[in-house]
């Protein structure tokens, strides 16, 4: 952080360098008297501002310790009046000179906005109706050696925001509240898998192979064993080797890590569920994706009705259902099972597109989705039956070959999770990891590599499997109403400053 007339706010810049120097020799004031508030290891607090002020009837008259960051001290000779916040609440305090005693009062004084302070006094309500504590004793817990930003504006830069977000949950109340939904997200995920039969496990992060997903990997060193290794990119394979082995249901909430680009809907790290059913398909994953993410919109959610950035989205009726193929022909007008594929490249192009004329039906279908349909796709919508070139893990069609029993719900043009009939016949994998690794060859670098140890699993025998992977984060963002990705992690990914 430049400490050098860094803004507070949009209109003023301060020298913060001053400040803290202020700040600091303050402090050195406090040591020099045997007052280090950092040597103070506990403070024994029995109540909460949410706590007082959700009952005040309970608590009138009654003695309380609170224990927060002071942010507003107005100071009136003999008396004066402050804000402490907590982990839940923020809860005025009356400071008097009378009852702290003369010492103390003018200790008070000295503290700035932001300082941690522990209070001890009596509830009372102000003449205009607050909610107040009469403080009795007053305790500095921790020096603040650095401004809050201004009240009124708070912090506004949204570049600061992330990079500062300790910063960012004080002076945003919203922000922490934010996240306080996110939590009850991921323990809404639990509680309705938990519910159904699932078993949560854990599986590595380390792997000699980045498998699972087509992706770029971060790669690190091992230096033990002196190989490289990777990052996961996704829990698939691990999660389905559990069914080989007899689990029935599983499921992992995890941090997944791709090399690759950041936008408004990216981050190299970010957070997912998968979960896999045996006997089941992908149908019966699209009817246990509705049912979660209900169930996870009822615990932060007014309705099931909810709006995203201006966008009316209905989480309660049934989800339409398009393949790729109807998806296509209803957003684009062409109809990729009755026109001659020379033409749909033609077309293609026509568009933006760069399509070799050699391309394969499959690859072609799914490039026009993906560049020209998918922003239309407002949703809740499930968009199901892939090419198969680009669903190397899905069971393929049995009526149309060319296709795999998998699917993507759609909402708000954003993909939120990712599902298939798995794949179990191990022949079939080792053709469509080689079919992978040619494509790698070719300058894919997104390509799966060839897992043979999977492989091996799926021999042993794997029964008809369903599995389903969502993106926590995009679920966290539209049932927030969020633009970025950004705003719902605590620590996004930043570049480093110079």
């Amino acid at each position: 952080m430049n400490e050098k007339n860094t803004p507070v706010n949009n209109n003023v810049e301060v020298d913060v360098s001053e400040v803290k120097k202020v700040r600091i020799e303050k402090l050195n004031d406090l040591v020099q008297r045997d007052m280090n508030p950092f040597e103070i290891t506990s403070y024994n607090r029995t109540h909460t501002a949410g706590a007082i002020l959700g009952d005040y009837e309970g608590h009138e008259g009654k003695t309380v310790s609170v224990a927060g960051r002071l942010m507003s001290k107005r100071v009136m000779g003999k008396a004066s009046f402050g804000h402490v916040l907590d982990s839940d609440g923020q809860i005025q305090v009356y400071f008097s000179r009378d009852d702290l005693g003369q010492d103390e009062y003018a200790d008070f004084k000295k503290m700035d906005m932001g300082d941690i302070i522990g209070v001890e006094g009596i509830v009372f309500k102000t003449r205009t109706g607050e909610t107040s504590i009469h403080a009795k004793k007053v305790t500095l817990l921790a020096k603040s050696l650095l401004p809050l930003p201004e009240k009124y504006h708070g912090l506004t830069n949204p570049e600061l925001r992330y990079r500062q977000r300790y910063v960012d949950l004080i002076a945003n109340p919203e922000v922490k509240e934010l996240f306080i939904k996110r939590s009850k997200i991921v323990s809404a995920i639990r509680e309705f898998l938990d519910g159904e039969g699932f078993y949560e496990v854990e599986t590595p992060v380390l792997n000699t192979l980045a498998g699972g997903a087509n992706a770029r990997p971060f790669i690190t060193h091992h230096n033990t064993l002196d190989i490289d290794m990777y990052l996961r990119i996704a829990t698939e394979l691990h999660l389905k080797r559990c069914i080989v082995g007899g689990f029935d249901k599983v499921y992992e909430i995890g941090r997944q890590f791709r090399n690759e680009g950041m936008d408004p809907k990216h981050n190299p790290e970010f957070t997912t569920v998968e979960l896999y059913q045996a006997y089941t398909d992908y149908l019966g994953m699209m009817d246990i994706t509705e049912r979660l993410v209900r169930f996870c919109a009822s615990k932060v959610c007014d309705s099931l009705k909810i709006t995203y950035q201006g966008t009316p989205i209905d989480l309660e009726s049934p989800w339409e259902r398009l393949s790729m193929v109807d998806a296509v022909k209803k957003y684009q007008g062409m109809d990729f099972d009755n026109e001659p594929l020379a033409d749909l490249i033609e077309k293609a192009n026509a568009k933006g597109l760069e399509i070799k004329a050699d391309e394969t039906w499959g690859n072609v279908l799914f490039k026009v989705f993906d560049a020209f349909v998918e922003d239309h796709l407002d949703g809740p919508v499930f968009i199901y039956d892939y090419p198969v070139e680009v669903s190397p893990l899905a069971k393929k069609k049995p009526s149309d070959p060319r296709l795999t029993e998998r699917f993507e719900v759609f909402i708000t043009g954003k993909e939120l999770g990712n599902a298939f009939s798995e794949l179990n016949d191990p022949i079939d994998q080792r053709e469509r990891f080689a079919a992978q690794m040619k494509a790698k060859e070719q300058g894919d670098d997104e390509a799966q590599p060839y897992d043979e140890d999977f492989v091996n699993a799926l021999e042993y025998g794997m029964p008809p499997t369903g599995g389903f992977g969502m993106g926590v984060d995009r679920l966290v963002m539209i049932l927030t109403d969020s633009y970025s990705i950004r705003e719902v992690l605590l620590f996004p990914t930043m570049k480093p400053l110079a």
